[in-house]
């Protein structure tokens, strides 16, 4: 008879194969977790709500990330808000109730985001949430609600900057769920930029100088929603153009939809546009302009890794480390843009030079591998609700 091998201890033991769910529905999900994913290895259950999903905003990404094929939720995209959510939310308790899972892993502050906590908190399953005490104190946001509210239901919060873990103290959150794991973006940025040489070839293929010209995004409804803030914002970007420093500007879906909704095709007609591009590309892209204008999220934390200063076209931002260190400014739709862009164009090299040496303040490229170590505990001991508040 074959000796059956000694027990591992439970501290030791591995995850079991799909043990824990990943949920996650946008692109910037799929990006900030794909390092984690990789960390869980075979223990990665992947539900994507579709909140985004096509070929060019998540299928595209999936492969380029490396990721499995994940379990897509149906008829979830184009709902509004309170449609996506409850879409999303009945999915999951029903995948749940078939399948629990021994822990849930949700990023960030989208619809998906919320309809994975609040599933997991109805079945009594432990919750990761990852980025987590962002706050922007704007409640006109609905990502201001949907974090918050995830905050207050995760029993492991993975808070990737000081100020972050503060936010959380602030609101009474007991200092036991709080954990400081730094950011993912820093070693996503790192491990998907693309090599010199390729990257040299990306920018000849779009007739682009290193440092000499500006790459814009565009894509939150606070910039889509009114032909007057979109139309300030492609007004101004039209004014760089024609003064002769290259604009690059991917064109999200929905841009794409309010720019014709709106009539505002002549203001593209000096820009380079293109449609949405892969997150190596991007990053490519973006290592070498002169200037990025964006009112992403994620463009804020890899700014900061990339050393490219950020005009953030938005009223608030829930990232104030990147302004604070210097490489993002927020402004307003319009002169305000124009005049910033203009004086921050005037002097590049010394700008650029400035950023290059500063560090991110989003940590040190091993945050995925904390979190990873910390969901594998939560989940050997045992899913015992952490306290509700100090």
């Amino acid at each position: 008879m074959t000796a059956c091998p000694s027990p591992q201890p439970a501290a030791d033991r591995p995850l079991a194969p799909g043990s824990v769910a990943v949920v996650l529905g946008t692109r910037p999900e799929l990006v900030k977790l794909a390092p984690l994913i990789h960390e869980l290895g075979p223990a990665t259950r992947l539900v994507h709500t579709g909140q985004h999903w096509d070929e060019a905003m998540s299928g595209r990404f999936l492969r380029d990330l490396g990721l499995p094929r994940p379990e897509l939720l149906t008829g979830v995209g184009g709902r509004p808000r309170a449609g996506q959510i409850a879409q999303s939310l009945g999915q999951l308790d029903a995948a749940f109730a078939e399948d629990r899972p021994a822990a849930v892993v949700v990023q960030g502050d989208t619809n998906a985001t919320l309809a994975g906590a609040l599933a997991a908190n109805a079945r009594n399953i432990p919750l990761v949430h990852v980025e987590a005490g962002l706050r922007s104190f704007d409640r006109a946001m609905p990502e201001e609600h949907n974090r918050v509210m995830v905050d207050h239901v995760a029993d492991l919060l993975c808070a990737a900057t000081p100020d972050n873990a503060a936010n959380l103290r602030a609101e009474s959150l007991a200092e036991e769920r709080i954990a400081l794991t730094g950011n993912t973006v820093v070693e996503v940025v790192r491990r998907s930029l693309p090599d010199a040489a390729a990257r040299a070839a990306l920018l000849a293929g779009h007739g682009l100088t290193a440092d000499g010209y500006v790459l814009a995004t565009v894509h939150r409804p606070e910039n889509t929603d009114t032909a007057e803030a979109l139309g300030a914002v492609l007004a101004e970007l039209d004014r760089i153009a024609r003064a002769g420093t290259p604009v690059l500007f991917p064109m999200h879906p929905r841009t794409r939809a309010a720019v014709e909704r709106f009539a505002l095709d002549g203001l593209l007609a000096r820009l380079a546009v293109t449609g949405p591009v892969g997150y190596a590309d991007f990053l490519g892209l973006a290592r070498h302009a002169a200037l990025l204008v964006s009112d992403s999220g994620g463009v804020q934390e890899e700014c900061t890794v990339l050393g490219r200063p950020l005009l953030v076209v938005r009223r608030s931002t829930e990232r104030p480390e990147a302004v604070a260190a210097g490489f993002a400014a927020l402004v307003a739709p319009g002169a305000e843009l124009g005049d910033r862009a203009r004086a921050w164009l005037s002097d590049t090299p010394e700008r650029l030079a400035r950023l290059a040496a500063a560090p991110s303040p989003y940590g040190d490229g091993l945050a995925s591998a904390r979190i990873a170590e910390l969901t594998a505990r939560l989940v050997r001991r045992g899913a015992e609700p952490l306290p509700l508040a100090a």
